[in-house]
């Protein structure tokens, strides 16, 4: 299979900080050589802002999604798997625009939900309103201006591994019906919620937000908690997707090199990253 690995090393606009370091951590540490051995041909693009461009952490987080949004959609025009490396979640939304929104489900792989609204945050984290973008609850004018991008229905989209919600951001989701598997409930209840999904999308987005591992397993950033899952757990879910829908493409995210100080995390993430392709290309 053709794979375009996306590189997107920001982090609340500062390139190469915290989050931001993780993309290129994973060049470094042989995922294209990882992919190459199993019999891909890896092509690698960077997103990249001028160095001098003034860093506000919205404009810079929006600009990023209009350029992926376009690559995306160039790796599609000439058969290639789009393989997303960001630091944030939020650049999902230049990824579902690439790859066609009204077509495309998403599965959410994250310890947190995402759900929050400019109005319901308590830390002003623009990435934890990532999924409240996708369905089109906040950030619609600016969101609006990403190259082909609308807004999920709520049944496009199933969260996996979900357990570090706000209480604000809890009520969003109880009113939603976007679906929701925690880990302890993943083999009994992640068949019927991507069956769900199925219903409303022709294939589907996986997006990797690596603390859906199990912070006991991986340390993947400073927010990975406890009662995550396994990587025999994402081994089980990965292959459930591609038994019911086509991937489309995938990301990898939220991985901080300064908190993996076993190589657990890095080890983890070049496995699911494989592990989504291969299943890509047989789905």
């Amino acid at each position: 299979m053709e794979i375009q690995l996306l590189v997107v090393p920001y982090d609340s606009a500062n390139r190469g900080a915290r989050m931001g370091a993780g993309p290129e951590a994973l060049l470094a540490a042989g995922l294209p050589q990882a992919l190459r051995d199993a019999g891909h041909d890896v092509h690698v693009k960077l997103a990249e802002l001028p160095a001098d461009s003034w860093k506000a952490e919205i404009g810079t987080a929006f600009e990023l999604m209009r350029m992926i949004s376009i690559a995306v959609r160039e790796a599609r025009e000439v058969n290639r798997l789009p393989i997303v490396l960001a630091g944030n979640c939020n650049t999902a939304v230049g990824t579902l625009a690439g790859l066609g929104n009204a077509s495309t489900g998403v599965v959410w792989f994250d310890a947190h939900a995402d759900f929050n609204t400019p109005e319901t945050t308590a830390s002003g984290f623009l990435d934890g309103t990532a999924v409240a973008m996708l369905t089109g609850r906040c950030w619609k004018t600016i969101a609006a201006t990403v190259p082909d991008f609308q807004p999920l229905s709520d049944q496009q989209v199933c969260l996996v591994g979900t357990r570090d919600i706000d209480a604000l951001e809890h009520a969003l989701l109880d009113e939603s019906n976007v679906s929701v598997v925690e880990s302890r409930a993943l083999r009994a209840g992640l068949r019927r919620a991507l069956s769900s999904v199925n219903e409303h999308v022709d294939q589907v987005y996986v997006h990797l937000d690596l603390d859906v591992i199990d912070s006991d397993v991986a340390s993947a950033n400073t927010f990975a908690v406890a009662g995550g899952l396994t990587l025999d757990d994402m081994d089980y879910a990965l292959s459930e997707i591609a038994q019911t829908l086509r991937i489309a493409g995938v990301a990898l995210t939220a991985y901080d090199p300064a908190a993996d100080t076993d190589g657990a995390a890095a080890a983890a993430a070049i496995r699911l990253v494989c592990t989504a392709a291969a299943l890509a290309r047989e789905s």
